[in-house]
């Protein structure tokens, strides 16, 4: 099995109306906007949180009580 090394990507691009689109490819989803690259960043990674919270909220509802949620850090 490859080994990630825990890190994640984000990509900036111009928008056409002014400012970046800023994206997480190795998480669909992980999608935000800024004026400023550093303000894109900051968006996607805020984006980042919510989605993961979302996700993690997901898989936890309704699991009957002989499944097993384990969480792990990122980096694996």
């Amino acid at each position: 099995m490859r080994q990630v090394d825990g890190e994640l990507t984000i990509v900036f691009e111009p928008a056409e109306e002014g400012g970046y689109t800023a994206f997480i490819p190795e998480i669909p989803g992980a999608v935000s906007e800024g004026e400023t690259i550093e303000e894109a960043r900051e968006m996607v990674l805020d984006a980042l949180r919510v989605l993961i919270a979302y996700r993690r909220e997901v898989a936890q509802r309704d699991k009957g009580p002989q499944t097993l949620i384990e969480r792990i850090a990122p980096a694996f």
